[in-house]
């Protein structure tokens, strides 16, 4: 029983980096209409980053917070520089322009710190929580980190101005400026933020599964899974079976949970909690 609780805690924390990355990839889609395939590489990126800031004597929490700073800066930036310009462009393109982000980013980490396998700090500690082995300090830490995150952006995107507004620009563009809102800068705004929570979820996982360029290539598929409550069902499921299915290693886990993805989608298309929509013409 302690090992089944210890796997399903453990799947909650990992499931948690997943449902971040899946709330960046909407947030994107959202304001763009588009999958982001490059957001695993971004938030690739923005770790070593905060690993380089760390090995030139930062603070682990100052090496965080200049590093979603920092993200939140380039995601604003590749909205105005590269995806402004293209905006009316065919979908063919977008997609180009995502895969060739993608090859940037993962060839150019690998150029800059190379493709060696490097040790991530955690800020939480090593060991189990209160002394137990039911979970550990950097499983609670996601945890916890994940959770604050949740209810950071609930409020913000249900309490304030801004958040409002790039809700309303992403619902319905053309309404949204004849209201006044600049959508062009909601949408940058939006490409900031999934930045910067793909930032979150690249240094929150590198200390489970170490830190090199292609760390973040299953993380981003499983984030395809969903947004919130698939990324933790994935989180614990794949647990669970690479831990009682004979045979199903670390190798297995990702088959298996690529397998759930696939029975959703073809059984459940519009999501688990999604609703037919019929319409009228």
């Amino acid at each position: 029983m302690e090992l089944f609780l210890h796997q399903v805690l453990a799947g909650v924390a990992t499931g948690g980096i997943y449902a971040c990355m899946g709330l960046a990839v909407v947030m994107i889609y959202q304001a763009i209409d588009h999958l982001n395939f490059a957001q695993g590489e971004m938030a690739m990126f923005s770790t070593f980053v905060a690993w380089q800031l760390m090995q030139w004597g930062a603070p682990y929490w100052v090496a965080f917070l200049a590093t979603i700073a920092l993200s939140f800066a380039f995601g604003v930036a590749i909205d105005r520089i590269v995806f402004r310009p293209i905006h009316n462009a065919p979908v063919l393109s977008h997609v180009v322009v995502f895969i060739a982000m993608l090859a940037i980013l993962n060839s150019g980490a690998g150029f800059i710190w190379d493709y060696q396998i490097k040790a991530f700090p955690s800020p939480f500690g090593s060991g189990g929580l209160f002394g137990q082995n039911l979970l550990s300090r950097h499983d609670a830490g996601m945890i916890a980190i994940t959770l604050m995150l949740l209810v950071l952006l609930y409020a913000f995107f249900r309490h304030t101005r801004i958040g409002l507004a790039m809700r309303a620009a992403a619902a319905s563009p053309d309404s949204a400026r004849l209201a006044g809102i600049r959508v062009g800068w909601m949408v940058a705004l939006g490409w900031g933020m999934a930045a910067a929570i793909g930032a979150i979820a690249g240094m929150m996982i590198a200390p489970v599964v170490f830190l090199e360029p292609n760390m973040m290539i299953s993380i981003l598929l499983y984030g395809f899974a969903g947004a919130v409550l698939g990324g933790f069902s994935v989180g614990i499921i794949e647990n669970l079976a690479g831990t009682y299915i004979p045979g199903a290693g670390r190798e297995l886990k990702l088959t298996i949970a690529l397998f759930i993805i696939v029975a959703v989608l073809i059984f459940k298309p519009s999501g688990l909690f999604g609703r037919r929509v019929v319409s009228r013409v």
